[in-house]
């Protein structure tokens, strides 16, 4: 299911039972606190929401699900849905009837949506019956909580409903549960049931009309109600409440009954206009056999020109999930059906390309014993107009299907360029600029920087051509910027050839070090497979990581940045500043923050930093539990897995015959060090120390690392 069904039922705990409530629940049922509305979870987990709520109120679960199916409808009105739903249908049948139209739109959205479908039945005592069909069982409880919500709230009436039969359907693929529930309707203000004539037989004239005249008094108060408000009008003109009462009155009760439509003798229209008009449309009797069709359905699927070719060899039926028969069909005749084209009955020619879907409903005509299907190609963008070979004049202008494409696109460059939005500035922070509102400032306690640039930059572009420096750098770009992505750090800026980033925010990570550690690793890596134009050698860069609280912006009105403040950021540039080509320097509250969390660590030792005095730093060698691979997310590798994305993962454990991160430097009997700390701006490309391979992890032992570190996770 999609998120918004957890949110809903999350929503739902919290108002009605309390916040305690929901965290008690989730805690039992082991589920997260928070849902992503158009992102798809296991349906296991709406169901163990279910059953452990039904053991904390001590109610059973069909009063649970009726419960929630009521609040569904509130949820999705408060969600935007209004609208949408109340404009569904003239009353309760016409709304029932029009869900599944409306879960076919919702796909659009949601597409991976697995909605239930809803048939309308009359029995032959006049009865209404619900047929509900879902693929997920025991949910059908909640299908009499929206029934009787939405007739409650749209139509001022009240609905009774009853189970009448639960078995598996075989009328669709997979055999989905079917129920069907006797349906009772009757008004708010009286008493007896809305039922058919002779259903009711102790009900005399006398009380039907009285109740008709309450219904019209009723809703000429609602009328009248609904003008008072209006403004009074100049003397000696009619009210507005007086011009609708006269309406009313005129129209002789018309408007309070049911519309009796009227029909012509003959129909006026050619059969060759009709095929014109409706250029995808088939007519097909009892046995599938096809009779009439459109103009442009026969131009991409010519089979159809032949008479009394079955409809089937050439079509399948998507959506609803029925059997190909004529009975099957007429049950579910207020369902919007797709049809999609047998690939090996079209043209060679056009097996190529993506297959045609019709979309459009069935009308069944009792006097010819034939059905017509109305359609049209189901298309939402350009891009699925071309691919199936079509263009915008084989569809019909009163189309909307037209319309439907066009809008589409629209919305296609729109993301396009909010893609691009979101590539300068947080999604969130964006959002808010877009709809007018005023960034504030936010302060982050903790967080991680990282500082990069070119080694001998300045030499670099004094001895090539601009376009030789553009290239290098975005090349070089583009590989970072695929980092910041697969360990999903901020990207901040880029001022020539640095480079900065930041993890933990704007949205804070526990892990936001061991991201940035990572990102590092694989920014030197990264920066190897680029070429220095001169020397056609791989190019060094230099990385320094500093951990600390900042202040986090907007500033600007024309081209506005998301910037960072404080010492934070002037610590991570000096740390950059003052590393060593083609490792990463750690200040001691980063390395304090990567300290027992597998990776390798060499004390560099005490170096004057510039504002800062002496400071103990520290250079990151390697990832000792993840490999290279995992790391740039390349190959087979596994990808890095945190432990903020992780739900119910505990802490990384550490063996305690696992010897220490931290390597320090080899010391003489004097207790000095053999290698001094090195200078900041002595070393160039060809006096870069070398670090010696002298880790304690054998091949062996390394491998059993990662053995007990894959288990664990």
């Amino acid at each position: 299911m999609y998120g918004f069904i957890n949110t809903c039922l999350k929503s739902l705990v919290i108002e009605k039972f309390g916040e305690e409530t929901w965290e008690k629940l989730r805690t039992l049922a082991e589920v997260q606190d928070t849902f992503m509305t158009y992102e798809i979870y296991d349906d296991v987990i709406t169901l163990r929401l279910v059953q452990e709520a039904c053991t904390m109120l001590d109610l059973p679960s069909e009063v649970v699900l009726k419960l929630f199916g009521e609040y569904f409808f509130s949820f999705c009105k408060m969600s935007g849905y209004d609208t949408m739903l109340r404009t569904l249908g003239g009353n309760l049948v016409e709304f029932i009837e029009n869900l599944d139209a409306l879960h076919s739109y919702l796909a659009l959205s949601y597409q991976e949506m697995n909605a239930p479908s809803f048939r309308v039945e009359k029995s032959d005592d006049g009865r209404m019956l619900l047929h509900y069909y879902s693929d997920r069982k025991g949910l059908y409880h909640i299908v009499p909580g929206i029934i009787e919500a939405v007739a409650k709230d749209f139509f001022d009436s009240e609905v009774s409903m009853t189970i009448l039969n639960q078995s598996e359907e075989d009328e669709r693929t997979g055999k989905k549960e079917h129920v069907v529930f006797l349906v009772s309707q009757r008004s708010r203000g009286s008493k007896r049931d809305f039922r058919p004539e002779g259903e009711n037989k102790d009900v005399t004239k006398e009380d039907e009309e009285s109740d008709r005249r309450q219904h019209q008094a009723a809703a000429l108060e609602r009328m009248r109600a609904r003008c008072a408000s209006l403004p009074h009008c100049p003397a000696g003109k009619r009210s507005r409440w007086g011009m609708v009462r006269s309406v009313v009155m005129f129209g002789k009760d018309n408007l309070l009954k049911s519309f009796t439509p009227c029909y012509p003798d003959k129909l006026w229209m050619e059969e060759q206009a009709f095929c014109n008009a409706f250029p995808f449309h088939i007519v097909f009797d009892k046995q599938l056999k096809v009779k009439q069709t459109g103009v442009n359905i026969q131009k991409f699927v010519p089979g159809l020109q032949t008479m009394d070719i079955r409809l089937d060899e050439y079509f399948s039926i998507v959506h609803p999930q029925v059997t190909f028969n004529i009975e099957s069909i007429r049950k579910f005749i207020n369902s919007q059906f797709v049809l999609k084209t047998r690939r090996e009955m079209v043209p060679l020619a056009s097996q190529h390309q993506s297959m045609l879907k019709l979309r459009g409903q069935m009308v069944w005509m009792e006097s010819l014993g034939c059905m017509v299907y109305l359609c049209s190609p189901k298309l939402r963008s350009l891009q699925e107009l071309e691919e199936r070979g079509l263009h915008i004049s084989d569809i019909a202008q009163h189309d909307t299907t037209r319309d439907l494409i066009l809008l589409n696109q629209q919305q296609v460059e729109k993301k396009k360029t909010e893609t691009l939005l979101y590539a300068m500035l947080p999604r969130h922070v964006a959002n808010q600029l877009k709809e007018g509102k005023r960034v504030e400032a936010g302060e982050f306690q903790v967080c991680t920087i990282l500082f990069s640039d070119v080694v001998t930059f300045t030499n670099i572009c004094a001895a090539c051509e601009p376009i030789q420096i553009v290239n290098m750098l975005n090349s070089m770009y583009s590989k970072f910027d695929r980092l910041t992505s697969v360990h999903d750090v901020y990207k901040v800026e880029t001022i020539g050839d640095a480079y900065m980033v930041v993890g933990g925010v704007p949205i804070p990570a526990d892990s936001h070090a061991e991201r940035v550690a990572n990102f590092a690793l694989g920014m030197r890596i990264s920066a190897r497979e680029v070429t220095n134009p001169i020397t056609g050698q791989p190019i060094q860069i230099r990385v320094g990581l500093h951990t600390g609280p900042v202040l986090a912006g907007v500033v600007g009105d024309k081209m506005p940045r998301y910037c960072l403040f404080g010492d934070t950021v002037n610590t991570a540039s000096r740390m950059e500043s003052h590393g060593v080509p083609d490792h990463i320097h750690l200040s001691p509250s980063t390395y304090s923050a990567l300290e027992d969390k597998g990776f390798d660590i060499l004390e560099r030792g005490e170096i004057q930093v510039k504002g800062k005095g002496l400071m103990t730093t520290y250079f990151l060698l390697q990832n000792l539990c993840v490999s290279e691979d995992a790391i740039m997310a390349r190959g087979t590798g596994e990808p890095c897995v945190y432990r903020d994305n992780q739900q119910g993962a505990g802490e990384s454990e550490r063996d305690t015959d696992e010897p220490d991160s931290v390597r320090k430097e080899e010391t003489s009997t004097n207790g000095q060090t053999t290698a001094p700390a090195f200078p900041s701006s002595d070393l160039t490309n060809e006096d870069t120390p070398f670090l010696g391979d002298n880790t304690p992890f054998q091949n062996g032992h390394l491998n059993d690392v990662n053995s007990r570190f894959c288990r664990l996770l």
